[in-house]
């Protein structure tokens, strides 16, 4: 089979766009919805997306007056949602920084063992001070310091997830056995950060450990990526950064030597779609106008780590703003905003409307048929492996990509018309990992480590 896409749905309460609560056929309360977030998973499930993904955060994320604030914890919300649907991947967030690997394996190995193979971790350091004054802390740790963190957590946590034999539980009633003790081991783990006994408290799921995706963008970022994730969210701007990403991550991924075709990179496309190119112009400059503007301002100034003050609606980003070594946030997303800026010498105005789509990512206005000739020229130009689709208004911007951009991608050959797997490794193209603990217990004589 040749080459196809892969399609991510992010799903975001009543859309990527920072104003689409106010139009009239939103429910500004659907961020608490469970019927809300069911009934999306399984149009997306009918458009034969790879995975759904829920961001999350363990604070209170923007100005509350800005859009609808809170959301529902994501593993818990993923298994309301498997009960509704059979073959979409369910991914959530969870933070390295403010959880530890016991926990965090346990829940995504539920959510596994729940959805029968189909959970996915998006595997995120977090930061921003805000988040550590929840967790007895006054600032964030440093960012590499976050990405030390995150890389023994993951090493924790596959070997929890491969603490149970595949063939431990053999339910005897004859013997009277319902697991065989020795396959069955602690792991003994000691290192920087945890000391963890092990094992988990819960046999190997069925896809041995749940799919690790990443999102980070900066050095660190990338280096975790290159040797743990399997898929990765990202946000690029132009094709030429998007695929500057693309080779560099994928040179990472073969230097540490890992098969570069087993990392999927899926940069974010935020697709405004009309019937006609006016019809979909119309709609952007109906969400654009419902955007408050000094929300954004707020959210701008905490995000570049400048008084709002210092950014005049109608005058462009100030010259002295921090470098990204500068900056122990989210630095990628810093670095894309401050270029976004100025390289097309925006206002502060014109940058949150730009911003207002989908917080830097990619936004694309137009038909169905260019929607999907910009996802084709991305994919066959070395730019990305699939999209994390953002759809700016909910439910119906998805509706809207399955019914009228998802036909057209699986007409040209780039997009399954049905799942051939049931798990989401197997939507991906990725094997089942082997049980780590049990080749390095049952090696051959004389093989190495």
């Amino acid at each position: 089979m040749s080459r196809q896409l892969h399609l991510n749905a992010f799903l975001m309460s009543t859309g990527h766009h920072e104003a689409s609560w106010r139009l009239p056929e939103s429910d500004p309360f659907a961020n608490t919805s469970v019927a809300h977030y069911q009934a999306l998973a399984q149009l997306a499930e009918r458009g034969k997306f790879d995975s759904i993904f829920f961001a999350d955060s363990p604070v209170l994320f923007g100005n509350v007056g800005r859009r609808p604030a809170g959301s529902l914890e994501p593993t818990v919300l993923l298994t309301a949602i498997a009960a509704v649907t059979s073959r979409i991947g369910l991914i959530a967030t969870a933070s390295t920084t403010y959880n530890d690997p016991f926990n965090l394996a346990r829940r995504f190995a539920s959510v596994d063992h729940v959805s029968g193979g189909r959970a996915g971790w998006n595997v995120v350091t977090t930061a921003g001070p805000e988040a550590a004054r929840n967790f007895n802390l006054a600032d964030q740790p440093a960012h590499a310091e976050r990405y030390d963190r995150a890389a023994e957590f993951l090493e924790v946590a596959y070997k929890l997830w491969d603490s149970w034999q595949d063939d431990a539980a053999i339910a005897d009633k004859t013997s009277g056995i319902w697991a065989v003790d020795e396959r069955v081991v602690p792991i003994d783990h000691v290192g920087r950060h945890f000391q963890v006994r092990g094992p988990l408290n819960l046999p190997r799921s069925p896809q041995g450990h749940p799919l690790i995706v990443q999102a980070g963008s900066s050095e660190d970022g990338k280096g975790l990526a290159a040797r743990y994730a399997e898929a990765v969210f990202t946000a690029q701007q132009t094709l030429e950064d998007a695929q500057d990403f693309y080779r560099d991550l994928k040179a990472r991924t073969a230097a540490v030597g890992r098969d570069p075709e087993t990392i999927k990179i899926l940069p974010g496309i935020v697709p405004v779609i009309g019937s006609t190119v006016e019809e979909a112009q119309g709609l952007e400059r109906q969400l654009d106008e419902l955007i408050r503007p000094e929300y954004a301002r707020l959210q701008l100034a905490k995000t570049l780590r400048v008084s709002p003050e210092d950014l005049p609606f109608d005058q462009q980003l100030p010259a002295d703003l921090p470098d990204e070594d500068e900056i122990e946030g989210a630095k990628s997303r810093y670095t894309l905003i401050v270029t976004l800026a100025r390289r097309e010498n925006l206002t502060v105005r014109e940058l949150i409307g730009r911003l207002g789509g989908g917080r830097g990512h990619r936004t694309f206005t137009g038909t169905p048929e260019q929607v999907a000739d910009a996802i084709q020229h991305w994919f066959e130009a070395g730019a990305a492996d699939g999209f994390n689709v953002m759809p700016p208004v909910l439910p119906s911007g998805l509706t809207t990509f399955v019914d009228e951009v998802i036909p057209i991608l699986q007409a040209r050959g780039l997009f399954r018309t049905d799942y051939t797997g049931t798990t989401l490794r197997e939507h991906y193209g990725l094997a089942r990992p082997l049980n780590s603990l049990v080749r390095r217990a049952f090696r051959p004589p004389g093989r190495p480590a």
